[in-house]
């Protein structure tokens, strides 16, 4: 079976492949989720990382005096920085609407590009049209000490320590960490570290931490003029790709997505079986009308399906037992009416011819009641459920040959033609049942002909079919549905004047229902009276038909045999 198939008929695949579909569309989108987060908080951690940098450039540039000195200023640094700052008017730079609101809320605008990799920075400097900009294309320990060196000549425009703090604490509020002033023998400082400070030099230190709770960061200790005292800048948070509260959002979001898939693979499962238990409640109480509707092709709509058909044969079966029940009454009682007549006369009659001729009754009705026996259970046993089918290749001509010799065994005065297919024609089916079936038209047709009945079968368009006539009065097309009935009769006298109890072609009907195939009635073209087809699959029947409404559909299509 391929895979669309089995998707398409198996509930359980789909459900295993819809939750395996589920997991990966999942998968990928906590994985564009993830990038996309990441990409916008890195982008924001470029910009509050720079936005305190450029601003004590800009600062830089407001204290000189004139343009030329400006330019020197920008110079150095540059040189200090390791990067070319230069100032442009806003209006050559295409900023859009969101960059425009980041400089009027005070901040940097970074335009990062992976190929080859650089950052341009962009800073509008206060009370202008010009923007400072430089590209900067890694981020090193001279940048770090740039800025040290920046805030320290920033600071030297402040003559005292409390004018000094004032301004750290204006300049904290660019920087995305703290600034401050703190004593020397606070911070913990080795004493090489302790050396490099009083050779006032920048000391860099890293904060590596393994707790969950905090990132790693680092510490810049930048030596003041002012004795014992240093200006610690941080802790500065390195960026974390992968912080642990976005990774429990991403698992709990990830979680729900999962539970809101399973959730709508499971519900329509849930559903369907909630209506096949309805319909269990309702026949478990008598109501055999119900029926489940369940669309779809899988187990489920296969099994309500089946429901349906199992609650259509069970009330078909008891309507049909309690018709035969009635139908059966009926039928017994004329023949032991007349064998209690005939023990009457025996009792009451000393000729002997008279005893002899009530005992040829007696036998009369008593092989009739047998053949009436007969017919009910064939009738039954075909009726109540799938009776066991020999299927065989059957050859077709010399079926009709030794119905032909049958039918002219009885000596009625009808001519029996039959047209025979080829030798080679051969129809897979229950040779007992098919004999049956022809049998039993035959045998309805020899009572209705007034000359001739034609016997056919052969195999047409991959089915095969068996085809009675005679030139009777034929059957009224209101009335070709009845006889199929059992026990009906259209005309009951004449029924019973020629004999027959109402079920052999009942039994035919159910024989081709079994068969998988279909049994119609309508007029002989060439005889003028009734003719019966029957028509079924040549192939072997490959499962058993145990379910009336499935299998009923298709035999109520008309084959045209012409």
């Amino acid at each position: 079976m391929s895979l669309v198939s089995s998707l398409k008929h198996s509930i359980f695949v789909r459900i295993y492949a819809g939750l395996l579909i589920v997991c990966l569309c999942v998968a990928l989108f906590a994985q564009l989720l993830m990038d996309t987060i990441n990409k916008e908080r890195v982008q924001s951690y470029r910009e509050s990382m720079a936005t305190g940098a450029f601003h004590l450039v800009s600062e830089g540039i407001a204290h000189q005096d004139n343009e030329m000195q400006r330019e020197y200023w920008l110079s150095d640094a540059s040189s200090l920085f390791g990067a070319t700052f230069s100032v442009v008017p806003i209006e050559k730079v295409d900023f859009n609407a969101s960059e425009l609101r980041r400089f009027e809320n005070g901040n940097t605008v970074v335009r990062y590009v992976s190929q080859p990799v650089y950052a341009d920075v962009y800073y509008r400097l206060p009370n202008s049209k010009s923007v400072l900009t430089a590209r900067v294309t890694q981020v090193t320990e001279q940048q770090v000490r740039a800025i040290a060196v920046f805030l320290l000549d920033d600071l030297s425009y402040h003559i005292t320590l409390s004018d000094k703090r004032a301004r750290l604490a204006e300049l904290e509020e660019k920087f995305s960490f703290p600034l401050a002033f703190k004593a020397v023998n606070t911070l913990e400082l080795d004493t090489d570290q302790m050396a490099r400070l009083r050779r006032d030099e920048v000391v860099i230190l890293l904060q590596d931490t393994n707790s969950s709770k905090s990132n790693s960061s680092i510490k810049i200790i930048v030596p003041s003029e002012i004795n014992d005292m240093a200006i610690l800048i941080g802790p500065v948070p390195l960026f974390n790709w992968f912080p642990l509260n976005l990774i429990i959002s991403m698992i709990l979001i990830s979680m729900f997505l999962i539970s809101l898939g399973v959730y709508a693979l499971i519900f329509p499962l849930e559903r369907k079986l909630q209506l096949i238990q309805v319909g269990v409640n309702e026949v478990s109480q008598g109501n055999l009308d119900i029926q489940v509707q369940v669309i779809g092709q899988d187990e489920i709509a296969r099994l309500s399906a089946t429901f349906n058909a199992m609650t259509s044969h069970i009330k078909r079966l008891i309507e049909s037992q309690r018709e035969l029940t009635r139908a059966v009454s009926h039928e017994l009682r004329t023949p032991v009416a007349r064998i209690r007549f005939a023990v009457d006369m025996l009792a009451d009659t000393d000729d002997e011819d008279s005893r002899f001729m009530q005992r040829d009754y007696i036998d009369e009705d008593i092989e009739s009641l047998n053949g009436l026996i007969d017919e009910i259970l064939t009738y039954a046993k075909l009726e109540e459920g799938s009776p066991k089918l020999d299927l065989e290749p059957v050859n077709l001509k010399e079926l009709l040959e030794q119905i032909e010799r049958e039918t002219n065994a009885l000596g009625k005065p009808i001519k029996i033609v039959a047209n025979l297919p080829n030798a080679k024609v051969t129809a897979v089916a229950d040779r007992r049942y098919l004999h049956r079936v022809i049998q039993n038209l035959a045998g309805n047709a020899l009572r209705y002909a007034e000359t001739t009945i034609i016997i056919s079968a052969g195999v047409k368009k991959g089915n095969a079919f068996v085809s009675v006539e005679d030139d009777g009065q034929g059957i009224a097309e209101a009335d070709r549905e009845k006889v199929f009935i059992p026990f009906s009769r259209l005309d009951d006298s004449r029924t019973r004047a020629s004999g027959g109890y109402g079920l052999g072609l009942s039994i035919v009907s159910r024989i081709a229902f079994w068969f998988n195939g279909s049994m119609k009635v309508d007029e002989s073209r060439d005889l003028g009276g009734a003719r019966f087809v029957m028509t079924w699959p040549i192939k072997p029947l490959t499962q058993v038909l145990a379910a009336d409404q499935l299998t009923q559909e298709k035999s109520d299509r008309d084959f045209d045999i012409k």
